[in-house]
């Protein structure tokens, strides 16, 4: 709780000084990440960035003649569904927000678009529930979801092009039980195996367990040249690594982009030299830009899913402001617009002048940290960030 309680407090003291700065209306900006769960650890840099974002519109005293934003915290676990669905329910109808940034895992994102955004009519963008079942082709969303960061079904494309060309043709692949793990794990198959490579065993694992040893055993049994772990960091894909490499059973691992955070360093570092994995990532132009941004802030922005949660937020404000309306019925159909050209393009700490565009009539094309670029409704086109680890440190290799 201790993660969720600081970013309450940081949200308190961005609303303090809106408020102290203008004297226009409040508007809401709803929150919901995993602050305690399976990825806290790469939550912990996601949130701040969105609040960042809230930050830099309130402040500018631009936003529809001069409302100030407040962010409001709720906590999705990224498991419980139960949970999550309950804190959009308080977000939306005690606190009255009119959007969500949010959710973070696929499963908890999908249960609170249909049992609470979409009775309620409010827009929710996630920057980084990746499964390909939430695309709108497979969803009934009323255009109320959308997601800066890409598919899986994109990932499992990157993920097996990387293997293939690092002469990898055989692998074996465990993924966390839920919506996200079977997603992704059914997108690389389908990539990997049409490509010619072969995967030796699929087999998911459960979170919260203290052993891994059976579930590495069958993995060992059926070999391969590298194991993948669609899993979670801070939860049993960690678990799997460490029996892994505990009976020698895989010695590389490929990462995906629930697995990528300065824990997985911490945790094994040298252990894990020769894996590799990959994470939706901006340019580095954009991320060196993002950087700067967010030094003042105090957080990672280079941590998967940051750049993603700063453009979130920053899609709904600009959206509000291009509708001249914070009422998200109103304002749904312009987060496209904003998002894409034609317009004056605009970067991250740019937000004050793209609400002084917007609200002279223009038009913008958000670029943002991540390099924003909607493909079609909700979807976001994608850019990663491979990586290698060496030395017992995370190395870029290049994007794609």
């Amino acid at each position: 709780m201790k993660k969720l309680m600081t970013a309450t407090a940081t949200s308190a003291l961005i609303a303090g000084t809106a408020f102290a700065g203008s004297h226009g209306e409040d508007v809401k900006l709803g929150i919901i990440l995993g602050y305690t769960g399976p990825i806290e650890s790469i939550v912990a840099e996601m949130g701040p960035a969105a609040e960042l974002a809230i930050k830099e519109v309130s402040d500018s005293g631009k936003l529809l003649g001069g409302k100030t934003v407040t962010a409001v915290i709720g906590d999705s676990t990224c498991v419980d569904a139960s949970a999550a669905t309950a804190a959009a329910e308080r977000l939306i109808t005690a606190d009255g927000v009119k959007g969500i940034v949010g959710g973070d895992c696929s499963g908890v994102t999908g249960a609170m678009l249909t049992n609470v955004a979409m009775p309620n009519g409010i827009v929710m963008v996630s920057p980084s529930a990746t499964s390909p079942g939430l695309s709108h082709t497979n969803n009934e969303d009323n255009g109320l979801f959308f997601r800066t960061a890409p598919s899986d079904a994109r990932q499992g494309q990157v993920m097996s092009d990387i293997l293939l060309e690092s002469g990898i043709t055989e692998v074996a692949v465990t993924y966390t039980n839920n919506d996200y793990g079977k997603g992704l794990a059914d997108a690389f198959q389908a990539s990997y195996e049409a490509a010619g490579g072969k995967i030796t065993i699929t087999a998911a694992h459960e979170d919260g367990k203290a052993d891994y040893s059976a579930e590495v055993g069958a993995l060992a049994s059926a070999g391969g040249q590298r194991l993948v772990v669609a899993g979670y960091v801070d939860q049993g894909g960690s678990g799997i690594v460490r029996a892994a490499l505990d009976t020698g059973a895989f010695d590389t691992f490929q990462f995906p982009d629930g697995m990528i955070s300065d824990t997985l360093i911490e945790k094994f570092g040298s252990e894990i030299d020769g894996s590799a994995g990959q994470h939706p990532s901006p340019s580095p132009e954009l991320a060196a830009r993002f950087k700067e941004v967010a030094a003042a802030a105090g957080f990672n922005a280079t941590s998967p899913f940051v750049p993603e949660s700063y453009d979130a937020a920053a899609l709904i404000l600009l959206a509000m402001q291009a509708a001249g309306s914070s009422e998200p019925a109103d304002y749904k159909d312009k987060i496209f617009d904003v998002a894409n050209a034609p317009g004056e393009k605009i970067q991250s700490g740019e937000l004050a002048k793209a609400l002084e565009i917007l609200a002279n009539g223009g038009d913008i094309d958000y670029v943002g940290a991540s390099g924003v670029e909607l493909i079609g409704p909700g979807e976001a086109a994608g850019n990663y960030r491979e990586m290698t680890v060496e030395g017992g440190k995370d190395v870029t290799v290049g994007f794609r």
